[in-house]
């Protein structure tokens, strides 16, 4: 099972547990066997508010503002205490708390965490005062207190597990763009050195060969002067050769799509499908653009669109080179520039390029520069 939808079934499951306490009091309050200290009716609209508010804190946290789900958190943390303590002897309305105190890790600070905790203690006592001993209130106040704190610790846990593997994720697309970067430094000045070798000794050898051929030219007659000519012709031939793989050796390369794939490979999430047109050759200036733009929108994907896919995409348009990637993320009704998202702005408008985003139907880039 995948990490998401262990998180759906997970919520699932919450969302479930957070409703079930209100079917038995329906039921009783039908039979008449049991009833709220308030009418059951105000009570069970006191309910619906607070599931409104955990839908807005649990399953839309990626969604809505951070002021709004800590809003919709604060009507549950007043929401709970009085459901239970309007209930009273029903000592399943409790279960309640606990979901405060859980979500309690992702919203508020340690401190208030424990002060919450340490109330909804009070509350559970407080709700089983009419009808239970000492005992049996010190008992079920410690059981809510242990249940509380086992849901606020795992919470906090996984939450932890995921900032670090976000970081573990981001570090690890810096890192071997880095080495893409530096392995296509290394090839650039490989190349250029070879293509210098070719033009100063081949080059320079294969001109004077040539001068001294048409010199012969001249002087030889008959047969020799056949052969001369053709050695004129082969040589020129070679000539031109040298020129145009030393004049291939300083432009481009077609290795960006290897260069590309090491930086996405085994990357755990989102999953990235890339695709690089094999007639769009770059130099090194567009190469290294080009890894960079892919390890920013790739970050942006971990961290802010919280996508599972992520599509990369780099082809040749006429006399352009088009960058265009897409995610499966929440996206944003208005794009906002970070650091990121600027560099990329910046790298491409440096290459005499344009860059646009758009945040609906998930995040989207599509940059366009010269072929050069």
């Amino acid at each position: 099972m995948s990490r998401m939808a262990a998180q759906l079934l997970g919520g699932v499951f919450a969302t479930l547990a957070c409703l079930a306490p209100a079917v038995p009091v329906v039921v009783m309050h039908s039979r008449g066997e049991w009833t709220t200290a308030i009418p059951v009716g105000w009570w069970l609209a006191c309910y619906a508010v607070f599931f409104v508010a955990l839908v807005v804190a649990m399953w839309l946290a990626e969604i809505v503002s951070h002021r709004l789900r800590s809003a919709a958190f604060a009507v549950q943390v007043v929401a709970a205490p009085v459901l239970v303590l309007t209930a009273p002897g029903f000592g399943w309305t409790a279960i309640l708390l606990v979901f405060n105190a859980a979500l309690s890790a992702a919203l508020v600070r340690a401190r208030v965490a424990a002060a919450l905790i340490a109330a909804n203690t009070a509350v559970v006592a407080a709700s089983a005062l009419p009808s239970s001993s000492a005992l049996e209130i010190a008992m079920g106040s410690m059981l809510y207190l242990v249940l509380q704190a086992a849901a606020y610790l795992g919470l906090l846990a996984m939450l932890r597990e995921g900032e670090s593997r976000l970081r573990l994720s981001e570090a690890n697309v810096r890192l071997r763009a880095a080495a893409a970067l530096l392995a296509e430094s290394s090839r650039a000045q490989e190349r250029l050195r070879i293509a210098r070798e070719l033009h100063d000794l081949i080059g320079h050898q294969l001109t004077v060969l040539a001068l001294e051929l048409e010199v012969a030219s001249h002087q030889a007659e008959g047969e020799a002067a056949e052969s001369v000519g053709r050695a004129r012709a082969v040589t020129r031939s070679l000539l031109a050769d040298v020129r145009g793989t030393v004049g291939e050796m300083r432009g481009g390369d077609r290795r960006l799509g290897e260069a590309l794939e090491s930086v996405v490979a085994d990357l755990p999430e989102p999953s990235v499908h890339l695709r690089v047109d094999e007639a769009a050759v770059v130099d090194e200036a567009r190469t290294a653009a080009l890894i960079r733009c892919s390890q920013e929108v790739i970050t942006n994907a971990i961290r802010h669109s919280h996508a599972a896919n992520l599509w990369i995409e780099v082809a040749a348009e006429g006399d352009a080179l088009v960058f265009e990637a897409r995610d499966d993320g929440v996206g944003a009704a208005e794009v906002v520039l970070g650091n990121g998202l600027r560099g990329i702005a910046e790298r491409v408008e440096a290459l005499g390029g344009t860059v646009d985003f758009r945040g609906r139907d998930g995040f989207r880039v599509r940059a366009e520069v010269p072929a050069g």
